[in-house]
């Protein structure tokens, strides 16, 4: 069995079964990240197998928590590298995709990925979360808000929820913190409209930590004052 044979096999087993178009598409994915990772910092990890393990496989584990991912609209927020978001999009073609990254460099790092991908219906977007949490065609418009690795629950509340149209979801990819985190998220995700949430244990091949997503329902429209100003969630949690 190759490397990616062997990757194919890994993300059927998560629910993401691939085609060889799709696995084609995933190895022209790596060849730009090693090869933009040489002038830009977009991963500390430079080992092909590991970039399929904890970021590939990482990311086409969300549709476990998610569902499936067809003809919905997901915004992706501190993107970096294209995680969870380009990942998702190979999996679901018809998945409407924006990536949000505030280091210009890295937007056309993505710009270039979906590109060279054909992968058509992505927007990129050079900007901050709590600037597009108060811009028309942003505010409350996604079924999907999701992050990777950004920051904790209390802060990414703020920056996701009022993204979300109501009915729609955030989905934050945490790690064994999890539970902890959500328990002492409960104040800030009522006040920026959220509601229910579920955790589900994510395990990748040949790694013993468990990964965590946590899927928070939008219930209530966001209040107009959230998100507040850009740098103040992270400063000041709610």
């Amino acid at each position: 069995m190759n490397a990616w044979d062997e990757f194919a096999a890994w993300a059927a087993a998560l629910g993401a079964p691939l085609s060889p178009a799709q696995i084609a598409q995933f190895a022209a994915y790596e060849a730009l990240l090693l090869a933009w990772n040489e002038r830009i910092a977009l991963t500390a990890i430079r080992e092909p197998h590991q970039i399929r393990i904890r970021h590939f496989l990482d990311a086409l584990s969300c549709p476990a928590a998610t569902g499936s991912l067809v003809g919905q609209r997901l915004i992706d927020i501190g993107s970096g590298a294209g995680f969870p978001g380009l990942p998702l999009k190979i999996l679901y073609p018809d998945l409407r995709l924006t990536l949000v990254d505030s280091v210009a460099k890295k937007a056309r790092f993505l710009e270039t990925v979906a590109a060279e991908l054909g992968l058509s219906d992505v927007i990129v977007i050079a900007d901050r979360a709590e600037a597009l949490g108060q811009a028309a065609g942003h505010r409350e418009s996604y079924d999907w808000a999701a992050a990777r690795a950004v920051a904790e629950l209390r802060v990414l509340a703020e920056l996701l929820l009022p993204l979300c149209r109501v009915g729609g979801h955030m989905l934050a990819q945490k790690g064994d913190s999890a539970a902890a985190e959500l328990a002492a998220a409960g104040p800030a995700i009522a006040a920026v409209g959220g509601g229910a949430a579920r955790l589900t244990a994510i395990h990748l091949p040949e790694i013993e930590a468990t990964h965590t997503l946590v899927v928070i329902d939008k219930a209530h429209p966001t209040a107009a004052r959230y998100p507040r100003r850009v740098g103040v969630p992270s400063k000041k949690p709610l």
